[in-house]
């Protein structure tokens, strides 16, 4: 019997070629995101990155993407002014089901959308009075190379472009690619790659508008008691319909979704801070640590002191948890 082949899945990605924007990250993205084709193909793997190189002249082709990279740039000039024609269309981008990224300077774009808005972005450390000048209410953390968000990812200095790339390929190919492309461009991807198997990445590419406004609530609110009827009056939908969409494009009942956001927050603060646990817990929305503690050995297969001990560093591990 004749084995078929399995389909080729093409990703679309727009590479954001702003005015002044840093040439050698946009063309290091493209180029990267090339080899990242070339190990897929070599390994059999039916995955395939396609990329536009888009100036602001060229956003309104009414084209979706499944992520949109804007690079750093070293004027002022480029990022310190809005750009609405770019802000526009990121917001439709990210409404459609789009990851939208940044790397170093590329934040000042990102924090002007609706998108970002209640979310931490980081960006680099000699531009955190500017941006705080510009964007006084936006949460930043510029001691973060990368923040990643599910929908919203944020890279640090200038050459994060580079931690940005190896994370989406992380996200849209598998392990095996991101090793080999470490060892090809002699790079360590080691620490990403451990990341990446920690974290829940849910679908935002599925088309479904209700849906997604639904999702990037939750991003947001998660911490909060979010009852079936508060979520479908956000999609517009009845709570019957809501709860059959969410599980169709999501694969995951609302309160699983919910669990596993909240899962993936205790995650986050276990490597990069010394909260103790219980603080975390109540953090991230659970009424009681025993409770959060049970739900993050099952899904994690870990304690949260072995977590911790496993993956945040010497000096981080101060607390009892």
């Amino acid at each position: 019997m004749t084995k078929l082949k399995p389909s080729m899945i093409t990703y679309q990605f727009a590479i954001i070629q702003y005015p002044n924007s840093l040439l050698s990250a946009v063309y290091g993205f493209d180029e990267m995101f090339s080899l990242a084709n070339r190990l897929c193909l070599e390994s059999s793997l039916p995955i395939r990155i396609d990329t536009d190189l888009l100036d602001l002249n060229s956003l309104n082709s009414g084209k979706h993407y499944n992520a949109v990279l804007i690079p750093p740039s070293m004027e002022k000039s480029a990022y310190e002014s809005d750009c609405p024609i770019l802000v526009n269309w990121l917001n439709e981008q990210h409404k459609n089901g789009a990851i939208l990224t940044s790397a170093c300077a590329g934040a000042f774009f990102l924090a002007a959308t609706n998108a970002a808005q209640h979310r931490c972005l980081t960006t680099h450390w000699g531009l955190a009075e500017t941006f705080k000048q510009r964007f006084p209410e936006q949460a930043l953390d510029v001691s973060k190379i990368l923040i990643d968000q599910g929908d919203i990812i944020s890279a640090g200095g200038m050459m994060s472009w580079m931690d940005l790339g190896v994370a989406l390929i992380q996200r849209f190919t598998q392990a095996s690619i991101v090793r080999q492309l470490g060892k090809t461009l002699v790079m360590d991807t080691g620490i990403r790659e451990q990341s990446y198997y920690q974290q829940f990445r849910p679908r935002f590419d599925h088309g479904d508008k209700a849906i997604l406004a639904v999702q990037h609530y939750l991003q947001r609110h998660f911490s909060h008691t979010n009852r079936i009827s508060e979520l479908a009056n956000i999609a517009h939908l009845t709570p019957r319909t809501f709860l059959r969409r969410f599980h169709k494009y999501t694969n995951w009942k609302p309160s699983d979704y919910i669990q596993r956001l909240r899962i993936q927050a205790v995650c986050n603060n276990l490597e990069e801070t010394t909260l103790p646990f219980e603080s975390i817990a109540l953090n991230v929305g659970y009424e009681d640590a025993g409770s959060c503690r049970k739900t993050f050995r099952k899904i994690m297969g870990l304690t949260p002191s072995e977590f911790r001990k496993r993956f945040a560093s010497s000096s981080e591990i101060s607390q009892e948890t």
